[in-house]
């Protein structure tokens, strides 16, 4: 039987469960164990797809589909562990299964309620996540703040979880906020305090408390902390802040928590190393030899959690190239208004992300056209795909109007079309063309020389696809199908033969890549960009590679 680790989070969102729960797998696997990540989350949506992305962030595709939170990204990322459609759950898959037992008669006659029903259905979706294959230690990371009314269910599952599995095989980790006062000079623990009380009014006690913090907490801060909060002084971990969440692992390790973790778990402890992860990522994130500027020009763009695989992917190919990047974040609505060079000329690449709906479609189409006439190199993610399509076709081709019928039903030439199976389709959710397809490349092309391969996997979620009817056309006058699903004939990737790399994508490759594994296509979407750089500054002298790159993207420039 596998051991779990329940990590829960209190006084405020937003203190980065996700990605101390990563952190925490990564640290265990770096021991020769194997990890499986899971996700809690308490709204009643069955899953993330239909949620707009200023309520909830990035929507994160897995291989097998499912559309899921933005933290099962931080997990894939940092860790080897599976992720699949079991590794996020909802109380609106809960309760859906639920009713349906209930419909089909499985309770025979039972009053259906939230305990033992939903609990019971929450703890076998945990068991899930392991059964069938060698799992060491599961890491179930329950959504919300202690106190949310949507997560008292989780909450209590997870306290009889405990008392069902034993003691010695659960431990519970608290996520929580040590704020500085500035007008004190002081850290407050209180917030913890009140917290923690609240989690064992519930019935959990905390085994380790992870305190978020900006400052270094002394030996006298965390006596006190362990002492009203019940817990052991080596129990009480920093979480300070950091340049790169990539830190976070090293940052665990140095205070000692895969020891805490392993004595609760009667773990035999295990020197693990994260050297190769110190040297390869951290140390090349925060000392860069290059530094590059790459704009992503996006419809969410106040929102940092709205493109924040996109984010990541740039800079693990960053990482590969042995540079910076930092990022210009341009909204696409004012490109339609303005100039793009106003925009665009100290760039060095530029990126167009994924989207629905029609606004700012017309400001990223101008940032297209702009980088194809001026060379600059250009990644065009699913939406960017199609908008680079309907660009080429009205600039290059003639075809005055030319649009997707997503945005115009009535266009002469819808160049972009509904996908033949989407036709009928009433209901919203999960009913995309979702989850990883495969791709035959095109021998020659940039695409296939970044991938190093004739045929590959990739994850999707649209509805709309390039139209084959116009495909010869395009052919003709320089854009190339350069990668081609191949049971539909579905066109995955473009080139434009003459430009130095200028390639879109249908799929999504932002949610394959990794730290100290980045996509291919990322990795030679900034190698290109490193040569347009220099061609650009054509020998001036750059500015050191220093702050301005590992900055958080939320305060880099925001044209």
């Amino acid at each position: 039987m596998p051991k779990y680790i329940f990590i829960t989070g209190g006084v405020v969102s937003s203190l980065g469960k996700g990605i101390a729960s990563a952190s925490i797998g990564k640290m265990i696997e770096a021991k020769g164990l194997k990890v499986a990540m899971q996700k809690l989350d308490p709204y009643i949506n069955v899953d993330p797809g239909t949620m707009n992305p200023y309520q909830h962030g990035e929507v994160y595709v897995t291989e097998d589909g499912a559309e899921t939170d933005l933290d099962l990204g931080h997990y894939e990322r940092f860790t080897a562990s599976s992720i699949g459609r079991l590794n996020n759950v909802t109380t609106g898959q809960l309760y859906y299964s639920v009713i349906a037992k209930e419909r089909r008669g499985d309770y025979l006659g039972a009053t259906v309620q939230v305990v033992p029903h939903i609990t019971d259905e929450i703890t076998e979706r945990i068991r899930e996540v392991s059964k069938g294959r060698r799992v060491d230690v599961v890491i179930v990371e329950v959504g919300g703040t202690v106190g949310d009314i949507e997560s008292l269910p989780f909450l209590e599952a997870i306290r009889q979880f405990r008392l069902e599995v034993g003691r010695d095989n659960v431990i519970n980790i608290h996520l929580t906020l040590v704020p500085f006062i500035r007008a004190a000079g002081e850290l407050k623990t209180k917030p913890t305090q009140h917290s923690v009380g609240r989690l064992r009014e519930i019935g959990i006690q905390p085994d380790i408390l992870l305190c978020r913090t900006e400052k270094k907490l002394a030996k006298g801060l965390k006596d006190k902390i362990a002492l009203f909060c019940n817990v052991e002084s080596d129990a009480v971990i920093e979480a300070r802040d950091v340049q790169t969440i990539y830190e976070v692992p090293l940052i665990f390790q140095e205070q000692g928590l895969d020891k805490v973790i392993c004595r609760f778990l009667r773990l035999d402890y295990k020197v693990g190393s994260l050297s190769e992860w110190k040297k390869n990522v951290v140390e090349v994130s925060l000392h860069p030899k290059h530094m590059i500027r790459i704009a992503v020009v996006g419809k969410y763009i106040e929102l940092q959690d709205a493109y924040k695989s996109i984010y990541e992917a740039l800079k693990h190919g960053g990482i590969a190239n042995n540079a910076g990047v930092i990022f210009k974040k341009i909204d696409a609505e004012k490109l339609e208004h303005g100039r793009p060079e106003k925009f665009l000329k100290d760039c060095d690449g530029v990126l167009v992300p994924g989207g629905f709906g029609t606004r700012g479609v017309e400001g990223k189409i101008k940032a297209i056209q702009y980088c194809r006439e001026n060379r600059v190199p250009y990644f065009g993610i699913c939406l960017g795909m199609q908008c680079a399509v309907i660009e080429f076709a009205r600039n290059i081709l003639g075809m005055k109007g030319a649009n997707s019928t997503e945005f115009n039903k009535k266009t002469s030439y819808p160049v972009i079309s509904l996908l033949e199976e989407q036709q009928n389709v009433t209901q919203m959710g999960g009913t995309m063309r979702l989850g990883a397809y495969p791709c035959i490349l095109k021998k020659g092309a940039n695409a296939a020389k970044a991938y190093r391969a004739e045929k590959v996997s990739e994850r999707h979620r649209h509805r709309y696809e390039f139209n084959n009817k116009f495909q010869d056309l395009f052919e003709k006058a320089g854009m190339k199908v350069t990668g081609v699903y191949p049971q539909g004939d579905l066109v995955e990737i473009v080139e434009i033969e003459d430009h130095p790399w200028f390639l879109a994508v249908q799929f999504h490759p932002e949610f394959s890549s990794k730290p100290d594994q980045a996509h291919p296509l990322f990795r030679e979407f900034i190698r290109s960009a490193l040569s347009y750089r220099d061609h650009r500054l054509e020998g001036a002298v750059l500015p050191e590679a220093g702050a301005e790159a590992l900055r958080p993207v939320s305060e880099i420039e925001v044209a």
